[in-house]
C-alpha cells in the first residue's frame, strides 16, 4: 500500500455532524456528547478538525460509548489544501507541515488535556496519523499525574522510538491499530512498539 492509497484516497462520509463548536482552553474545538464524567480528546489527522469524517466519528463515539468528545483545532486556524493532498504534492505541503510540526503543536495538545483532566473522572485520547504521536506523548510517564487514562492510535505518523520508550507503562493502557502494510508506521517501528510496550508492562 502506498502512502497515497493509505492517507489520500479517502472518502467523505455521509451525514451531518450534530455537535457544536466551542473552546477547549485557547483552541477552537468541536464538542459532542453530554457525559459529565468521561471525555475523549480526539486528535485529528492532516485533514484537520473541520473535516466531516472526524466530526462524524466523534458523534458516533459520543452516542455509542456515552462519552463527551473534544476535537480541538491543532492547526492554528489553518486548513490543509486538499487539492495538494489529493495530488500528492508534498513539495507544496511542506510549509504547512512545518508550521504545524509536532514541536510546535505539542504544548497546545498538553494544554488541552490539562483542561480536561480536572473536569472529568476519566479522560482518554485517540488519534490517527498526525494524532498518533500526540497520543503517545500524552501517555508519557513525564506527566505526574497522568494526563490521560488510556490512548488509542491508528497508523501513527511521526512516531519515534523515544515516544514509545517514554510511555507510563501499566499506568496508561494503550491500543495500537497497525495496518499490515503501512509506509509510515514501519515494520521496525511496529516491532519496537510491540516489544517495548510489553517490556514496560503497558496493558495492550
Amino acid at each position: 500500500m502506498s502512502f497515497t492509497d493509505c492517507c489520500i484516497k479517502g472518502f467523505e462520509w455521509e451525514g451531518t455532524p450534530t455537535g457544536t463548536e466551542g473552546k477547549l482552553g485557547d483552541n477552537d474545538t468541536y464538542i459532542t456528547g453530554t457525559n459529565p464524567d468521561v471525555a475523549v480528546l480526539l486528535i485529528h489527522d492532516l485533514y484537520g478538525w473541520k473535516f466531516p469524517n472526524v466530526r462524524l466519528l466523534a458523534d458516533h463515539w459520543a452516542r455509542e460509548a456515552n462519552v463527551t468528545v473534544y476535537v480541538p483545532d491543532f492547526f492554528g486556524g489553518e486548513a490543509v489544501d486538499l487539492g495538494h493532498v489529493e495530488a500528492n504534492r508534498w513539495d507544496l505541503l511542506r510549509p504547512f507541515i512545518a508550521r504545524n510540526a509536532r514541536e510546535i503543536r505539542e504544548p497546545e495538545i498538553f494544554a488541552c488535556a490539562r483542561v480536561l483532566r480536572p473536569k472529568y473522572k476519566k479522560v482518554g485520547a485517540a488519534g490517527y496519523c498526525f494524532g498518533g504521536w500526540a497520543c503517545f506523548r500524552l501517555a508519557a510517564r513525564e506527566h505526574d499525574p497522568p494526563l490521560v487514562d488510556c490512548i488509542s492510535v491508528g497508523h501513527p505518523s511521526l512516531l519515534t522510538k523515544d515516544d514509545v520508550d517514554g510511555v507510563a507503562g501499566a499506568a496508561v493502557p494503550i491500543q495500537v491499530l497497525a495496518p499490515e502494510k503501512d509506509p509510515v508506521f514501519s515494520p521496525e517501528m511496529k516491532l519496537h512498539t510491540f516489544q517495548k510496550l510489553q517490556e514496560l508492562g503497558a496493558p495492550l
